[in-house]
């Protein structure tokens, strides 16, 4: 069992509140973001995550019964993100690679079975930085579910994926929350959010 639990979160920049007393509740399920761009979509993601700090606000995570705070949840965590790169000077197998050996202390998925996933092996021995702006999202979507995160925070995952990717979007979004995770998906895009089984609305 994976759940969150957000009461009265507060985030500001000077000069700029983000979003204040946001509380959210949720275990085991697919929740949606939702927002125009600058409602702060991206900053809850990385707020919850432990990435940055909020305000004010508690934020608290379950897994496995164990209670965790934001900044506890790296081992449990996938992340995918715009702003999120892989190392260009790698192959896209070497990135994977990489990934899995940083976690060696966890149960990851082998890389072969991540190369047939997400449909890269036509390009999983090419650099990552002459890769195509989908085939980079393919790859980093596969990196971000690499030792089967028990929380899975997608921020705009369907950028730069044809169809077929969306599909892919869907199927790993259904196996996380059957395998007892949770995820967080961050999008203005209804076909994503479609995906979701409740959706938070940020900016009014």
């Amino acid at each position: 069992m994976t759940a969150l639990t957000v009461k009265n979160l507060t985030k500001q920049y000077p000069g700029k509140p983000v979003f204040r007393d946001l509380s959210v509740q949720a275990e085991n399920r697919k929740v949606g973001v939702a927002g125009s761009n600058g409602a702060g979509k991206s900053t809850f993601l990385r707020c919850i995550s432990g990435l940055i700090p909020s305000n004010s606000g508690t934020i608290e995570w379950t897994v496995d019964q164990n209670k965790y705070s934001a900044t506890e949840i790296q081992p449990f965590l996938g992340f995918s993100a715009p702003y999120v790169e892989l190392y260009e000077e790698l192959t896209a197998a070497e990135n994977l690679q990489f990934i899995r050996d940083l976690r060696s202390d966890q149960d990851c998925a082998e890389i072969p079975e991540l190369i047939k996933r997400f449909e890269i092996s036509e390009f999983f021995d090419s650099l990552y930085g002459s890769l195509s702006s989908g085939q980079r999202q393919r790859v980093k979507l596969a990196a971000s579910v690499l030792h089967r995160p028990k929380i899975l925070c997608l921020d705009e995952p369907g950028t730069n994926l044809d169809e077929d990717g969306h599909h892919l979007v869907r199927n790993m979004t259904d196996q996380a929350v059957v395998d007892g995770g949770i995820v967080l998906l961050a999008s203005n895009q209804p076909h994503e959010l479609e995906l979701c089984d409740i959706v938070i609305r940020l900016g009014g």
